[in-house]
C-alpha cells in the first residue's frame, strides 16, 4: 500500500500550495488535489492501494495558534513592504524567516509522527 502524505505549505507570497508526498516523489499543486493528481501517474502501476492523508492548517502541538498569528503577520506586512518596494525591518525579517523554518519543521515533525502512529 502506498501512503501519500498532503500537506498545505505557505509560499514567500502568502499564498499556498499543497504537496502530495509519497516516499521520494513529492509534487505540488493549487490544491490538495491537483497535487494528488499530480502525483498520481508516479506511482508505479503495482501501487494499487493508496491511503491518503490531507494535513489542516490548524494549530497543533507542532506549530500554535500564536505561532500562525505572527507568521500571518509578518507575511501580510512583508506584502506590504514588497508592493511599495520595501522591506521589512532586519529585526522583523529574521522573525519571519525563523517562523518560516519552524513551519517547515513541523510539517516534517507532523509527518513523521503521523508515519510512527499508521506503522504501529
Amino acid at each position: 500500500m502506498t501512503m501519500v502524505v498532503i500537506l498545505p505549505v505557505s509560499t514567500a507570497t502568502g499564498d499556498v500550495v499543497y504537496h502530495a508526498i509519497a516516499g521520494e516523489k513529492r509534487p505540488h499543486g493549487k490544491t490538495a488535489g491537483e497535487a494528488l493528481d499530480a502525483l498520481t501517474p508516479q506511482l508505479a502501476g503495482e501501487e494499487t492501494g493508496t491511503l491518503v492523508i490531507v494535513q489542516s492548517l490548524r494549530p497543533d502541538r507542532f506549530f500554535n495558534a500564536e505561532q500562525q498569528r505572527r507568521l500571518a503577520d509578518l507575511m501580510a506586512r512583508w506584502r506590504a513592504a514588497r508592493d511599495i518596494g520595501t522591506s521589512l525591518p532586519a529585526a522583523e525579517q529574521a522573525e519571519l524567516d525563523a517562523l518560516i523554518e519552524e513551519e517547515v519543521l513541523a510539517s516534517t515533525k507532523r509527518t513523521s509522527a503521523l508515519l510512527h502512529e499508521l506503522t504501529r
